[in-house]
């Protein structure tokens, strides 16, 4: 059987790592879902609309803008978030990718 050898680059990696961390979670979905339908919107509107503590928004936000997958903004004593829709295009087609490999291998 032949070997191959297989290298990662750490940096991508890690960025891979943690950017399907942020988007495996039901609640930053649900947050996703509802930033997507707003365009931009107030933080406060998020955690009133979906009814969660303004704390527990303000991590899973922080989880989010980290992983690149949102974009915050300040406007005065208020804080817009909007989607980076360009990384979840990557996301999307990284994902999709794998599982049809998968699927041609399996």
């Amino acid at each position: 059987m032949k070997k191959t050898k297989v290298t990662f680059n750490a940096v991508k990696l890690d960025y891979s790592c943690e950017l399907m961390r942020a988007l495996a979670h039901p609640l930053r979905l649900r947050i996703l879902q509802f930033i997507d339908n707003q365009g931009v919107v107030n933080v406060n509107k998020i955690y009133n609309a979906l009814k969660i503590e303004q704390s527990v928004t303000s991590q899973h936000l922080s989880v989010l803008k980290l992983a690149g997958v949102v974009f915050t903004e300040k406007s005065g004593k208020y804080v817009h978030c909007k989607i980076n829709y360009d990384c979840v295009d990557r996301a999307q087609v990284a994902v999709s990718n794998f599982l049809g490999k998968n699927k041609k291998t399996a």
